[in-house]
């Protein structure tokens, strides 16, 4: 399998040498994920980060009362995982859901810290990689304690205006934490202005 995209995405914030590539590539797992198929359910060890070749994924946690929250989507050329327990090796607070047909490609836990030890430039990229994702979040939680939910909503589908082509209202709705009916209400006065 080539792994050029994972390749290029990688050398957008680090230069790598053709054998470092090829090291890289030896440490991969593909996985092709079918609709509705979780990478990662909630309450089991998280031990793979994954790299979206293809497809669309949503990560989101379910309280004890039943009620999903979306946390992130991940698009082609994103990265997506549960963060905290994949560093940690803990039990999942969050489930991973191929919202398409998808092929991620994965690296275990092992793998990445033999990464770091093997070509220590990989820290970098990881942790360019964990500086956006936390900037990213630090930005959502100040949007969400300071904006109203139809400006969310604007920035939400101007910003990332080909993850609302793949997803439901009803997961836009939970990523902004409000309720279907209440974007509705949104959108409807939005259309009206």
């Amino acid at each position: 399998m080539e792994f050029a995209s994972i390749l290029s995405n990688i050398q957008k914030h680090i230069s790598i040498l053709e054998v470092e590539k090829n090291h890289v590539c030896s440490l991969i797992t593909p996985r092709k994920l079918s609709k509705g198929e979780l990478v990662l359910e909630q309450g089991r060890i998280c031990n793979t980060i994954n790299f979206v070749e293809s497809g669309t994924l949503r990560a989101f946690h379910i309280n004890k009362d039943g009620k999903e929250s979306t946390i992130m989507f991940a698009i082609m050329d994103w990265w997506i995982t549960d963060m905290y327990c994949f560093l940690n090796q803990r039990p999942a607070l969050l489930n991973i859901e191929a919202l398409e047909d998808s092929m991620v490609l994965q690296l275990k836990f092992a793998q990445l810290e033999s990464l770091y030890r093997d070509i220590p430039k990989f820290e970098r990229f990881f942790r360019i990689l964990m500086q956006n994702a936390y900037i990213r979040e630090q930005l959502r939680v100040l949007n969400n304690i300071s904006l109203t939910t139809e400006e969310r909503y604007l920035e939400f589908i101007q910003k990332y205006p080909q993850i609302v082509q793949k997803v439901s209202q009803k997961q836009i709705a939970s990523y902004l934490g409000v309720t279907p009916e209440f974007l509705s209400m949104v959108k409807r006065k939005k259309s009206a202005s």
